[in-house]
């Protein structure tokens, strides 16, 4: 019998963070958030509506469908023009203000369709704040396209992983990135299938770590000051994850269920509904790799074994 796999280095979370709900808070000379009124176990201390730029601005993720949060953000762009309304992804903490927001400032609405996104199956634990599988955006941004204003330049990067059209966007003239739910400094991102994919989510990681941004901005929690050894940290525990479970069906095929205890020692097991969707997404990727098998298509009462 193979010996378990070495636990890597801890990710170096970041958590403290001075915030106030409705808030306007000047972060660097092009950044501003509003923090919308939904902290939770899945957004933290809650969607982190950004804006970029002054005069003519850009607007990142308006949040959840709170009128408090539509007032404050309004109050915070008094006498300034809304030229663009980019949403990283479809789920509602961060989409689902973007119509009533962009039609009251009359911008368009710009980000990628959640095409081909399907619900999870119905029996699978609720994790995150929701999905619109109906969102389309008014105008696509696709990898590599910009969009500017005055002083501010930010560029789309498609980082698929968490959700299929999941968008970060880079701000040139700061060399910073608003990592959405692609990278949170708070904790690791869910990757959920069907629509999240763990394999595009690790060559996303490792795409973002080598463009050597100087700060990561997500959408919730505080920002990422140091890049490089976090993203690394991230990469290495989800390898660390994979690495579990190839030891632990070494032994022989082997369920979700019946490896929870081991991969996740000490976890309190409330949590390990949320445990078993990581595994699941990381068992759909070996799958699709040939690497493990199944008893049919991946899924949480599934059988699996190594491919030998």
């Amino acid at each position: 019998m193979t010996s378990a796999p070495a636990a890597p280095p801890p990710i170096p979370f970041v958590r403290e963070m001075d915030w106030a709900p409705g808030r306007c808070d000047q972060l660097t000379p092009l950044i501003r958030r509003v923090i919308a009124g939904n902290a939770s176990a899945f957004t933290y201390t809650g969607t982190g509506t950004y804006i970029v730029g002054r005069g003519k601005i850009a607007v990142i993720d308006p949040g959840p469908a709170e009128d408090a949060h539509f007032d404050a953000l309004n109050a915070a762009l008094a006498g300034e023009t809304v030229s663009h309304v980019i949403i990283t992804h479809h789920h509602m903490d961060h989409s689902a203000l973007a119509r009533r927001f962009a039609d009251h400032h009359g911008a368009p609405v710009l980000g990628l369709p959640a095409v081909g996104a399907k619900p999870m199956d119905p029996g699978a634990p609720v994790m995150e704040e929701g999905a619109d599988f109906s969102f389309t955006p008014d105008e696509l941004l696709n990898d590599g396209e910009t969009v500017s204003g005055p002083g501010w330049t930010l560029e789309a990067l498609h980082t698929p992983g968490h959700t299929a059209n999941h968008l970060c966007l880079a701000l040139k003239e700061e060399n910073a990135l608003f990592s959405g739910d692609h990278i949170m400094g708070w904790a690791t991102s869910v990757v959920l299938p069907p629509d999240g994919d763990m394999d595009d989510y690790l060559i996303q990681l490792e795409r973002v770590r080598q463009r050597g941004f100087a700060t990561l901005w997500p959408t919730h929690g505080p920002p990422v000051t140091d890049p490089a050894p976090f993203i690394a940290a991230y990469i290495a525990h989800r390898h660390y994850r994979e690495a579990q479970i190839r030891h632990a069906l070494a032994n022989g095929p082997s369920t979700i269920r019946a490896m929870l205890p081991v991969m996740y020692a000490g976890l309190d097991e409330r949590l390990y509904p949320a445990a078993a969707m990581s595994v699941l997404s990381h068992l759909t990727a070996l799958v699709k790799r040939g690497d493990v098998t199944c008893d049919g298509t991946p899924g949480l009462e599934s059988v699996y074994a190594l491919q030998l």
